[in-house]
């Protein structure tokens, strides 16, 4: 298979300081590298490739976001640059997380230059206290209510017969889970990628990631699977539970493929669908 090499920019990339990218890129190299998936490389080989020791590696490895750390640590060295970050990442062929971040980057990097040329500070890469609205959900109330949940389900718009159909089996039934559907629970009008972090990270036990041809083009439905991969690394493989409910004719993403997944498909095994389905939610 060919390689996906960084595509051609007016930028050289190895004359830009690491410190030129911002939060939000460092936000997303994260969703890629802090999950240990099957067949890629993620932050470890990445570290060991830009030259970190063992004993470096152990101390990142404590941290709550490992690869923020890395990039963090790498900033501080004298003369690391991007193009030394996207080489490693050439190297160690994830060539994913080129395509999907070089915009990104190099976005990053020209704003970093034209500041410079300029005179004005470059861009601080410290992450912003997150602060979520007073209200995120339909049963929030200001400083009296936080509603959580026992699972969010993240799903394509498309398959949201599925999701009600669960909601019947779930939540109105001797099971009495509470699901957090974002077409039914969450308020209008706020950042569905700002809000589906509050909910993923601290409003919800569980993640349900209904699969199917339309979750796997939405961005949004991979932004949310990275995200829950990306958190409590010790225990991303029991938070997440992959359903597959009808045929799927594109490729089962390689992210899930270490996990278990719940198939709604097999008629032999339907009957114990949703019992297993309720069990793994609640424990």
């Amino acid at each position: 298979m060919a390689c996906a090499k960084p595509r051609s920019s007016a930028v050289n990339f190895h004359e830009v300081p690491l410190r030129a990218l911002n939060t939000t890129v460092r936000k997303q190299l994260a969703l890629f590298l802090n999950p240990v998936l099957l067949g890629s490389a993620n932050w470890e080989r990445l570290a060991e490739e830009l030259g970190f020791d063992y004993l470096h590696i152990r101390n990142m490895d404590r941290c709550p976001d490992p690869t923020w750390k890395l990039l963090d640590d790498c900033t501080s060295r004298d003369n690391s640059t991007v193009g030394a970050l996207l080489d490693a990442l050439l190297k160690l062929e994830r060539h994913d997380v080129i395509t999907d971040l070089q915009a990104a980057i190099e976005q990053d990097c020209v704003r970093f230059l034209a500041e410079k040329k300029s005179g004005r500070p470059p861009p601080r890469s410290e992450p912003r206290p997150f602060e979520p609205p007073d209200c995120v959900t339909m049963l929030d109330v200001p400083e009296v209510y936080v509603e959580k949940f026992d699972a969010f389900v993240c799903y394509c718009y498309a398959d949201i017969d599925f999701v009600k159909e669960m909601i019947q089996h779930l939540e109105r039934s001797s099971y009495s889970l509470k699901l957090c559907v974002m077409d039914r629970d969450v308020l209008p009008g706020q950042c569905v990628y700002t809000i589906s972090s509050e909910l993923i990270e601290n409003r919800c036990n569980k993640i349900v990631v209904i699969i199917s041809d339309d979750f796997l083009e939405s961005s949004e439905c991979d932004f949310q699977t990275k995200l829950a991969l990306s958190i409590a690394p010790g225990a991303r493989s029991r938070r997440l539970i992959p359903v597959k409910y009808k045929a799927i004719s594109k490729t089962y993403p390689g992210i899930l493929r270490h996990i278990t997944m719940s198939d709604y498909t097999k008629i032999s095994t339907k009957e114990w669908f949703w019992d297993r389905l309720a069990k793994a939610i609640k424990y």
